[in-house]
């Protein structure tokens, strides 16, 4: 990425050093989760756990579950309910992985070989749906109609947001709002549940949980353009996939928008050749590359997910200034600092 595509800030490891903070600083209540997520997963079917443990301990983040853990904190919550559902969340999200890479024919996730690499599609999506089914499981054991109501809203959501994304694959007629839509669904909208739900456990009035859900969201729409421009950007062992996947599936995402928009027509040629018609040469990942350097396309998509970055910034500041404030605050940086 060119010096003028690098968000602020960039200090080295700072970003590590934010989602470390945030881990640290909820690490009791990660450990519980992760006892949880182990104890959950578990099947006298063997390959359930044996394909479920390849992704689950495959070097993740756990992200969204330390959302809800550290958002039920803020608000004041002392109990135990948020472990359960930080799992619940965790699984959701592990279960959408497992389909996505099918859908994708993804070979890395996270570094290592995906699981329908290794074991193949349909367990792949079979234990992605028992994973759906424990997260219900758990949502179900917490008792609350509410919390039930944002966790199985925000599945439905994601599922909308995987078909509208096939929808707009191979199109580069593909609006920006359209795009927006299509990752507010699958990715945005389980950052906002997880952190709504923290506010929910912790009995917050509903002004306090829109607030953490409008922080979820942004965070998650913020993460999502992060992504979608490292896929043009980033090494191989950086990125944890291979670098150019999103290229070589047609996936419509802003980065190609704005150099399609800002191309000429033989720039826009190529765009529909290459993900409309999907006839790529070796040398076509490179051409997309110096045409979205050329036309500024990475930079000003990191742009656009520092403002993300600061309407969860202004979601987050009425709440009480304290450790878990900060440490979210920190996030929203570690999520744009990716792309440095």
């Amino acid at each position: 990425m060119s010096a003028s595509a690098r968000p602020r800030d960039t200090a080295p490891g700072k970003a590590e050093d934010a989602l470390s903070a945030l881990t640290a600083l909820v690490r009791d209540d990660l450990e519980a989760c992760n006892r949880v997520i182990i104890e959950r997963m578990q099947s006298e079917v063997a390959l359930i756990p044996q394909l479920a443990a390849h992704i689950v301990a495959a070097g993740g983040k756990r992200l969204r579950p330390l959302l809800t853990l550290a958002a039920a904190r803020l608000c004041g919550y002392r109990g135990q309910r948020h472990i359960g559902l930080a799992a619940c969340v965790e699984f959701i999200h592990t279960a959408t992985l497992l389909h996505d890479d099918v859908v994708d024919e993804s070979a890395l996730r996270r570094g290592q070989a995906s699981a329908n690499a290794l074991f193949g599609n349909k367990p792949s999506v079979l234990v992605g749906d028992f994973l759906f089914s424990r997260a219900f499981q758990l949502m179900t054991a917490d008792g609350s109609l509410e919390v039930l109501r944002i966790l199985s809203d925000a599945s439905a959501i994601i599922a909308e947001g995987e078909v509208l994304q096939l929808m707009t694959q191979n199109d580069t007629s593909t609006t920006e709002a359209q795009y927006l839509q299509v990752i507010e669904g699958k990715t945005a909208a389980l950052f906002a549940a997880a952190t709504e739900v923290g506010a929910v456990v912790a009995e917050q009035p509903p002004a306090a949980q829109a607030r953490l859900r409008a922080f979820g969201m942004a965070l998650g729409v913020a993460f999502q353009l992060v992504d979608d421009a490292l896929d043009y950007s980033a090494d191989q062992a950086a990125l944890g996939k291979t670098v150019g996947d999103d290229f070589r599936e047609g996936k419509i995402t802003l980065p190609v928008l704005l150099a399609f928009a800002r191309g000429d027509e033989a720039e826009r040629a190529f765009w529909r050749r290459t993900l409309e018609e999907r006839e790529q040469t070796e040398a076509d990942l490179a051409e997309a590359q110096a045409l979205m350097r050329r036309h500024g396309a990475l930079a000003d998509t990191i742009a656009r997910a520092r403002l993300y970055g600061d309407q969860a910034q202004a979601a987050l500041a009425p709440f009480p200034d304290g450790p878990e404030k900060r440490a979210l605050s920190a996030v929203v940086e570690f999520c744009i600092e990716r792309a440095r």
